[in-house]
């Protein structure tokens, strides 16, 4: 539970109060009343509140000593200026950012989300029953939020059951855009720091200097087939072995289909793995429905040239009755992000401050 505590130095500053949750020490605006941790993880604890002006539940999400990594000091930065621009019921909106009481030395960012019940991976994991229905219901909210994000020029790249966010109601919001990226930019990203292992694109795995929106679909794949079967379908130990248990379900690939690897070291390898005819995921999920498995097969393609894109799979015959153009309009513009990854510590703090200024205009006028 969240406890009360006296200020360090006893020193009280105003519309600020402090409570310990988790051990952690939380330095937060008045208005919001603590109720209870819900999470911990790398990037700090989160826990539920109360915003008292409005009477709504939130989340709060800690990130201390943010500077002492700058590639998390870069992914929340990258957060706040994506979720600053997104509006949609399939993304998890970021209602604040709470105004750290010194500009120039800061060490903690205080993110306010909406509440959300769980997670998809606390379900897939759970005993609780999912039917054709669940299962169609969370795939197609997925995909709607992921169409308005690509049409915004954003790839996730980080998708996986974590980090999508249920409520009660079977209400499904994506989060986390610490490793999004806006699509095009040629360069900055092909690091091993990139999407979950297991719901790694073979584009991402093979290296390849060139990706796009369909990584983002190869790990919806991933996910609608860990619904089905409730556990994940290529539990890689590590990159080769993934692109093992990959070929061991598609099958050895025809030489067309590997035209896309740049990397001639990387063709070498897949080329060197025994031949197999893989398995049909009709044999993997025979309880399935059959167009769920026929989609299945269209986004888990090991070329991404021949992958389902996501309109498509929103108005593939499985999707029938869900999706409606009209009411899943694309974004209203392409989303810049004009990150550079060499920022030092004082232009990210700058950059976070800026940010945060957006939900408190009021302070543009404090230079503590």
């Amino acid at each position: 539970m969240a406890t009360l505590v006296e200020p360090p130095n006893r020193i009280k500053p105003k519309g600020k109060h402090y409570y310990t949750i988790w051990q952690t020490l939380f330095e937060i605006d008045t208005k919001y009343v603590p109720i209870k941790p819900i999470g911990r993880g790398a990037y700090g604890v989160v826990c539920s509140s109360i915003n008292r002006e409005t009477n709504e539940k939130v989340a709060i999400k800690k990130i201390g000593n943010i500077f002492e990594n700058s590639i998390d000091a870069l992914r929340t930065l990258r957060e706040l200026k994506l979720l600053r621009h997104i509006r949609h019921e399939n993304v998890i909106a970021l209602k604040d950012v709470m105004m750290p009481i010194h500009r120039t030395s800061f060490k903690d960012v205080y993110l306010v989300y909406e509440l959300m019940d769980t997670d998809l991976h606390q379900i897939i994991k759970s005993s609780q029953p999912l039917s054709n229905d669940h299962c169609k219901y969370f795939l197609f909210q997925l995909l709607r939020g992921l169409k308005y994000l690509h049409s915004a020029n954003i790839l996730h790249r980080d998708l996986k059951p974590g980090n999508l966010l249920v409520n009660a109601n079977c209400d499904l919001k994506i989060c986390d855009f610490g490793l999004a990226r806006t699509n095009g930019v040629d360069g900055q990203f092909m690091t091993e720091y990139v999407v979950t292992r297991w719901y790694r694109a073979p584009e991402l795995l093979l290296c390849c200097d060139n990706y796009g929106t369909s990584i983002d679909v190869w790990s919806v794949g991933c996910i609608f087939a860990e619904i089905l079967g409730r556990k994940p379908i290529f539990p890689g130990t590590e990159c080769l072995n993934q692109l093992k248990l990959i070929i061991s379900v598609l099958g050895s690939q025809h030489e067309s289909h590997l035209e896309f690897i740049d990397n001639a070291k990387a063709r070498r390898f897949i080329k060197s793995l025994p031949c197999t005819r893989g398995r049909h995921f009709s044999q993997l999920y025979p309880q399935a429905d059959p167009l769920a498995i026929d989609l299945l097969q269209k986004m888990l393609l090991f070329d991404p040239t021949k992958r389902i894109t996501v309109l498509e799979a929103l108005q593939h015959p499985y999707m029938a009755g869900l999706y409606d153009p009209r009411c899943n309009p694309p974004a209203q513009v392409p989303i810049s992000l004009d990150i550079d990854e060499h920022w030092g510590e004082p232009m990210i703090r700058e950059m976070m401050w800026n940010e945060m200024l957006h939900y408190h205009p009021e302070a543009a006028s404090t230079n503590a």
